[in-house]
């Protein structure tokens, strides 16, 4: 069972979702879909308010001119050793200057979720049975020194272990 959560919460009613071979969106739902398709239907309608699932191989960057037409972009974690989402969120927010919804999808799991926010996602699509019970208890980790900024910088300026506070 797959819950959406975000730093208020998990999410009662969300409308999104991966669209695959398998699984369509309906009426009531929205659809995210891969990254080519996604070019292809902004390239034939002026459609705005879409989702996109961004894979670890493809270019990100490539979502640079349509940003202004997406709700939601889906950063794709496969499996919990491959990093490349953070890059993915990251480009996004700090180079590409994305202001609409960033999802962690995939392989979520709780310790990665501080590190997840600091790179500029803001909701999460869990599925990690510990993960779910330590959200669900609010029991996310912490971190409490930083190595270097992100897109979501620390508010606290002693938080950055190369920092220099008088």
């Amino acid at each position: 069972m797959t819950k959406i959560w975000k730093e208020t919460g998990f999410v009662g009613d969300d409308p999104w979702v991966i669209e695959t071979e398998e699984t369509k969106a309906g009426s009531n739902e929205k659809a995210i879909v891969g990254l080519d398709a996604f070019l292809a239907k902004v390239a034939d309608s002026d459609e705005t308010g879409l989702g996109v699932v961004i894979a670890p191989a493809d270019d990100v960057t490539k979502l640079a001119p349509h940003l202004d037409r997406l709700a939601l972009v889906a950063v794709a974690f496969p499996a919990f050793n491959d990093g490349r989402a953070f890059s993915h969120a990251s480009l996004l927010r700090a180079r590409l200057g994305f202001t609409g919804e960033v999802r962690a999808v995939g392989d979520v799991l709780i310790d990665q979720i501080p590190l997840m926010l600091r790179c500029g996602v803001e909701s999460f699509a869990v599925s990690n049975a510990t993960a779910l019970k330590r959200l669900s208890e609010g029991r996310l980790p912490g971190i409490a020194v930083h190595y270097q900024p992100t897109a979501k910088p620390s508010t606290d300026a002693k938080s950055y272990s190369w920092r220099r506070v008088s």
